[in-house]
């Protein structure tokens, strides 16, 4: 049975048997794949809030974790741009206690996700709201990253956005031209390097570039070790942290945001894995990987982590095939950390952020945004308040008023999307089944729901058989397109059938489907009615009306 919700794909490599030339390609892709996170793992850290280290750390053990217990069979963990938002923000204002306290939260809810299969109902977030709050992500991460890449003097950045930007507009003539160089040399290296060869990340060219430049020449830049100090060549000793009550509730908010973020990223990135290998990924088993990664990354300092689109696809694109590769880029950094991490301290400032600066434009897919202006207002609306409240409030309130507008708004096209009419409305000329095709006896009203019967529509349902004004001797509803009913639905119908029989009116079902049946025998609505007044169609319900009206008995007499 666990094995159903949980089997990563490491533990079926192990059992079907791996071969020397699979290793060969998982080895080079792991050791590109290293390479490629270094730059990105140390920059994620600085914008998060923390030391450059420990992005490197969460890079490591995540990393690690995460390829080791994986659905996917080439998912690349680790931290990413989207929670370099929520992780600055609970470090700013908990300390870095707190981020601890809220990421092992988080990766118990990722299990519990995984365990409960919610792997792939998390899929259902609507788009414009994950368009949403990752384009918002993407400006807050380029305007943390103004100051370090034009050198600005400021003592202390704001975090809210309208203060930030202020402040640096107010400092722009503190611009250090050297900086700015560096990080624009950086730009161009990242953008063209790819020309070059796609086998060495743009990215550590850029670095190795500027850390040379910076080093020969003395430029008067900040570095890393300038700000931070030296950087550690070991990992960490485990520490398990102190949590109490009061900070448990605090921080379980940012938790759920944490959790579901790492969620949606993950999956995403091993669908989009998916697709370019033609795999199949176990959407709860990765969830649980990432629980697991997320659990144990703060014990060794490090921060969230979830599966990373960009290096997972350098991955495959470089041969790797199987969790192996991911264990190998694990294994790669730590080792560039054992050996050249004292090196770290070196790099400039503006060189990271332009690495950020790049990290953004990508992130943002402003074509994507551009493109979802023109969707109904709807979506324009939730894409437009989820964005905004991720700049301009919190990523957390972001995505849950996202995620809640959206649900309101899509209850309200369902609702509008369910019909509701009498008889005499019903003009469909090609419906071989239309009541106006049919005998209605005098006195008998025919009622059609067409569409899901939820709450959404049950008001409006009630309100229209109110305008009948006296009630007709028999009410026949017919449900023959109503494939859903919730409890809403279901009182409705209850309170129609009572409030019908005490004037003298007999209701009448026809063409009820098995999930609405189902539902309404469970509620003993059924039992409102005679066992004949539900039928399978609308002959059927016409023939039982007229055997209430008893127009059967006065034909047999004629005759």
């Amino acid at each position: 049975m666990l094995s159903k919700i949980f089997y990563p794909q490491l533990f079926s490599l192990l059992k079907d048997g791996y071969s020397k030339e699979k290793f060969l390609k998982d080895l080079v892709a792991g050791i590109i794949v290293g390479i490629v996170a270094l730059p990105l793992a140390i920059a994620f850290g600085i914008a998060s809030g923390v030391k450059p280290e420990q992005g490197i750390y969460t890079a490591i053990i995540a990393g690690f974790l995460i390829s080791f217990f994986s659905g996917s069979k080439v998912q690349i963990g680790g931290p990413t741009g989207a929670f370099i938002v929520i992780v600055y923000g609970i470090v700013q204002q908990y300390g870095y206690d707190g981020l601890v306290v809220a990421t092992i939260i988080s990766g118990f809810l990722l299990i519990l996700m995984g365990f409960l299969r919610l792997g792939s109902v998390i899929q259902f977030i609507p788009y414009p709201v994950t368009v949403g709050f990752t384009s918002g992500i993407a400006l807050i991460i380029f305007s943390g990253q103004i100051k370090d890449f034009f050198g600005l003097t400021i003592e202390k950045v704001p975090s809210d956005f309208i203060e930030k930007m202020a402040v640096m507009f107010s400092h722009l003539l503190t611009i250090n031209f050297y900086t700015l160089g560096i990080g624009f040399a950086s730009i161009l290296i990242i953008k063209f390097w790819p020309k070059v060869t796609t086998k060495v990340p743009g990215s550590l060219i850029a670095i190795i570039f500027s850390t040379l430049l910076v080093h020969i020449f003395s430029f008067p830049v900040e570095t890393i070790g300038s700000k931070f100090g030296a950087v550690p060549s070991m990992l960490p000793t485990p520490t398990l942290p102190i949590i109490t009550w009061e900070l448990f509730q605090k921080m379980f908010s940012p938790a759920i945001t944490i959790a579901l973020l790492a969620g949606i990223e993950s999956l995403l990135s091993a669908v989009v894995a998916d697709g370019m290998i033609g795999d199949k990924h176990r959407s709860n088993t990765e969830l649980i990987a990432q629980g697991i990664a997320n659990i144990f990354s703060p014990i060794f300092l490090g921060i969230p982590a979830t599966g990373a689109i960009a290096r997972t696809a350098t991955n495959i694109k470089n041969g790797g095939r199987t969790p192996i590769a991911g264990i190998i880029h694990a294994i790669t950094l730590l080792l560039i950390l054992l050996f050249l991490g004292k090196w770290a301290s070196l790099i400039p400032m503006a060189s990271l952020a332009a690495i950020l600066i790049f990290v953004a434009y990508n992130m943002s897919e402003i074509h994507i945004f551009i493109k979802l202006l023109k969707s109904p207002k709807s979506d324009i609306a939730v894409l437009i308040t989820t964005f905004l409240l991720t700049v301009l409030i919190d990523l957390t309130v972001a995505i849950q008023i996202g995620v809640v507008m959206a649900a309101f708004l899509f209850m309200h096209r369902m609702a509008n999307a369910t019909q509701l009419k009498f008889f005499s409305e019903d003009s469909d000329p090609e419906d071989p089944l239309a009541i106006s095709k049919k005998v209605v006896p005098q006195g008998v009203e025919v009622f059609e729901i067409n569409g899901p019967f939820f709450f959404g529509a049950a008001d409006r349902f009630k309100d229209q058989l109110k305008s009948l004004g006296r009630s007709p001797k028999v009410l026949v509803l017919r449900m023959r397109h109503v494939l859903t009913i919730d409890a809403t639905g279901i009182r409705a119908l209850e309170d129609v059938i009572i409030n019908t029989k005490k004037e003298g009116c007999n209701v009448v079902l026809s063409g009820v489907h098995a999930q609405p049946y189902i539902a309404i025998e469970k509620a003993g609505v059924l039992k409102l009615l005679d066992s004949e007044n539900v039928c399978m169609n609308i002959d059927l319900a016409l023939e039982r009306v007229n055997d209430i009206l008893g127009l059967n008995k006065e034909s047999n007499i004629a005759e």
